[in-house]
């Protein structure tokens, strides 16, 4: 029996982000005592025959751990820009980024 506790509680905030064949939430809900946490979901859409479905991955982030989150996967990627990969232009990702919200804002308007 899957437990679907916390899945339910009132979604606070909301941001999407659309890498390729995953998109990527990351919400804010708070919880009956009216706290809050973040709940980072990976969303993936597979084919079933003619059909399709999605598979999720659901992370937890609890306040007393937003501030180790954070500066691990800090660290993890400027390891992996400055150590691993230093010749590599991350740069032309953020111009994606920017081009894709600015597409997105005028299909709103």
């Amino acid at each position: 029996m899957e437990d679907h506790r916390g899945f339910d509680r009132e979604e606070i905030f909301s941001k999407k982000v659309k890498a390729g064949k995953r998109t990527y939430f990351f919400d804010i809900k708070s919880t009956r005592a009216s706290d809050f946490y973040i709940t980072i979901t990976e969303s993936k859409r597979r084919t079933v025959g003619d059909s399709f479905t999605y598979e999720k991955h659901k992370i937890f982030l609890y306040k007393e751990d937003f501030f180790k989150f954070v500066n691990a996967l800090n660290e993890t990627v400027d390891h992996l820009k400055n150590d691993l990969m230093p010749e590599f232009d991350f740069a032309q990702f953020e111009n994606e980024d920017s081009e894709n919200e600015i597409n997105d804002e005028l299909k709103w308007e």
